[in-house]
């Protein structure tokens, strides 16, 4: 039986990991602060999932955290360009010492694989559609700019140490257990909430601006494949989406749609550091991990949608 470390395990994405590793059943733990991941997401687990409250930061909790630990899937972040705007200090303290500290640590207990979150925000606003990893990262914030630094430590600790690293460049996941309440909530949990609620869904620039949007199962299994993927294959970067565009004034039209209210957006300036459009090139985890994407962006919605309905006051 395999032993998964999930850091940031309480969080969105780290949860739904954590389901599908508990679901297989193999041995998870947890090292997660809860600064911005919930307990919540983890309750239904009970016993099965270890948790340490600790901080990426903290040598000592993430030492212990890795312990017996065969894969460490690190996903614990503080996430949004702007946070990182507004914080650039913290955002830089957290996704870069806590990288290394994660890195460090999981090299000196022998762990067999490291995989961690990154994002298509390294590539910056560059015209070139598709993103292909070959392209030179242009990073327009400090939170694309600390994940490019987390993936660059994972390729020296893979050269240098030996230890069988990748990056995944998330494009914009969505799903269950995403967080509407946040301050830095991502854009769908956000437009279904004001739609439910009957308001109109606040549109930062003219809405024509294009993302590739990924549902959360399927950023899932990309993680589960780097942990059984060929050697060869370790100690690179990968995007991880379907390779599709859509606006976000379509978007919120599939999501009213999908809940069969009426749109009436509402339109504000744009925000510093965002990208007008983002779309992936996936060839390479196709090729190297054997991933493929399984749900439409519109079937994603759906089940978003009813998660929220049923779920979420």
């Amino acid at each position: 039986m395999e032993k998964y470390l999930v850091s940031g395990g309480g969080g969105f994405i780290g949860s739904n990991i954590v389901q599908a590793l508990v679901d297989r059943g193999d041995q998870v733990r947890v090292l997660d602060n809860f600064s911005t991941g919930r307990r919540g997401n983890l309750e239904p687990f009970g016993d099965a999932v270890e948790i340490i409250d600790g901080d990426i930061r903290d040598d000592s909790a993430v030492r212990r955290a890795v312990l017996g630990v065969n894969h460490v899937i690190h996903l614990a972040a503080l996430p949004s360009v702007e946070r990182s705007v507004q914080d650039p200090l913290t955002s830089n303290d957290v996704n870069i010492n806590g990288t290394l500290n994660m890195l460090l640590a999981s090299r000196d207990a022998g762990v067999r694989r490291f995989v961690m979150a990154s994002s298509s925000s390294v590539y910056g606003d560059t015209p070139t559609l598709p993103k292909r990893e070959d392209m030179t990262p242009m990073p327009l914030s400090p939170y694309a700019l600390t994940k490019l630094a987390g993936e660059h430590y994972c390729k020296i600790f893979h050269r240098l140490y030996g230890l069988e690293t990748f990056a995944l460049r998330y494009f914009n996941v969505f799903g269950v257990r995403q967080d509407p309440e946040s301050d830095y909530a991502a854009v769908i949990p956000l437009f279904v909430k004001a739609l439910r609620n009957g308001h109109g869904p606040l549109i930062h620039g003219d809405g024509g601006q294009t993302r590739d949007f990924t549902f959360v199962t399927d950023v899932v299994a990309a993680n589960l494949l780097c942990c059984q993927a060929p050697s060869s294959a370790a100690g690179a970067v990968y995007n991880v989406a379907w390779g599709n565009r859509t606006s976000i004034l379509e978007l919120a039209e599939t999501i009213a749609s999908v809940l069969g209210t009426p749109l009436n957006p509402e339109f504000t300036e744009s925000r510093s550091g965002d990208v007008r459009d983002s779309q992936a090139d996936s060839t390479l985890a196709r090729k190297h991990l054997g991933w493929e994407p399984a749900v439409t962006l519109e079937d994603g919605l759906r089940t978003t949608v009813d998660y929220f309905l049923n779920h979420v006051p």
